[in-house]
């Protein structure tokens, strides 16, 4: 899977591609991401990407540099490629278009908004899957972008030490949607509380009985 990023602020993703299951799946080659910092596309005086938007109060990322960011992607990879816009406004992102995308979206490209929105014909143009994580509005969207990629890359083949994780967890399929039955580990009993009787009996039949019954 490869990922070009538009993003004001390209450093901000650091700390979180280079972290944990993350970076070893980076280090595998397993997905890959290149960042483009949407100012070096700007002509204005100091690099500019947003303006004032017309009869409200808020900044919007002006047109010129983001279609020109698009433009240059299109033309390193010799082709249009999907083109995903993290936003409050459209579609909520939820587990079963997940596996959708991680089956669909190969090579693709995210725009992180900043300030109020992106100017919508950039959208009209351009944008392929306007997403949101949940209903409310992010100073930055880098936030969201990191939230999609993360979500999304779990299904990539080695990425997960167990992949069967995948198949049983919240908002799976084979838990209907719904969200995952209480776990618990060593030891047995914490502050007097014990681990139910069924789950170390070893009676599978009855432990998947079990976790049917507590999913929430």
């Amino acid at each position: 899977m490869k990922i070009h990023i538009i993003t004001i602020f390209p450093e901000s993703f650091g700390s979180y591609l280079e972290s944990s299951i993350v970076w070893k799946a980076k280090e595998k080659w397993l997905f890959w991401v290149e960042l483009y910092k949407l100012n070096d596309f700007s002509d204005r005086t100091f690099r500019h990407v947003d303006d004032k938007a017309f009869w409200t109060h808020g900044q919007v990322l002006s047109p010129e540099p983001l279609s020109k960011a698009i433009k240059h992607i299109f033309e390193k990879v010799w082709r249009k490629i999907p083109i995903v816009y993290m936003s409050p406004s459209w579609e909520l992102l939820k587990q079963e278009r997940l596996e959708e995308f991680s089956k669909t979206l190969k090579e693709f490209v995210i725009i992180c908004g900043h300030y109020e929105w992106i100017d919508q014909r950039i959208i009209d143009l351009y944008v392929d899957f306007e997403l949101s994580i949940w209903e409310y509005v992010l100073t930055s969207w880098e936030l969201a972008s990191m939230v999609f990629i993360d979500s999304l890359i779990r299904f990539i083949p080695e990425v997960l030490w167990n992949p069967d994780s995948l198949d049983e967890e919240s908002f799976s399929k084979k838990l209907f949607g719904k969200k995952e039955y209480p776990h618990y580990t060593r030891p047995r009993e914490f502050e007097w509380i014990e681990v139910p009787e069924v789950l170390v009996s070893g009676n599978h039949k009855e432990i998947e009985k079990w976790k049917m019954n507590n999913l929430k």
